[in-house]
């Protein structure tokens, strides 16, 4: 049987795209406090950005802030390993905040009163790409969810409050 040429020029095109689509996702597991997996959240590069949905359960109810942290790493039980937030271009905290905000702000998420979440922010100031702005740099990026609600603008977080969940984010 013979196979016709386009067939072989179409492999290839799927082969040489399989990289590029490997860099456009990626995904962080949600750990809590005890380091017990709780969620996780979904990393996508979309127009403008990129598109995190997050969904996690046993948290407390109400208004949380959520950060990209400049440090792939989540060591239990505060999450201090994760670092500060994720700022490449030296801003300040908030989107409220007139020298702001980092590359890591997001908008707060709201827990249900059983203490699901299921969010989506977008993060127009990071890329999953190659760059400055990639959350892939050296040492690595996470997310993490906050005791309190941010307000927008105090820097360096929001006075959001501990670190009370965190993953981190890979390819």
């Amino acid at each position: 049987m013979k196979v016709p040429a386009w067939f072989f020029v179409a492999a290839l095109l799927l082969i040489a795209a399989a990289p590029l689509r490997a860099q456009q996702t990626a995904h962080a597991d949600i750990l809590d406090s005890k380091g017990t997996k709780i969620g996780a959240a979904q990393l996508q590069q979309a127009s403008g950005g990129v598109r995190i949905s997050l969904t996690a359960s046993q948290l407390p109810p109400g208004t949380h802030g959520f950060h990209i942290h400049a440090v792939g790493t989540c060591d239990p039980p505060d999450f201090k390993t994760a670092g500060p937030h994720f700022n490449p271009d030296n801003k300040k905290h908030g989107s409220k905040n007139p020298d702001g905000p980092h590359a890591g702000d997001l908008s707060n998420i709201e827990v249900a009163t059983d203490g699901t979440v299921h969010a989506t922010s977008l993060a127009p100031n990071v890329t999953l790409g190659a760059g400055p702005n990639s959350l892939f740099h050296d040492g690595g990026t996470s997310l993490v969810i906050h005791a309190q609600a941010d307000d927008l603008m105090t820097d360096p977080s929001g006075n959001s409050g501990a670190r009370i969940a965190c993953g981190v984010i890979q390819k």
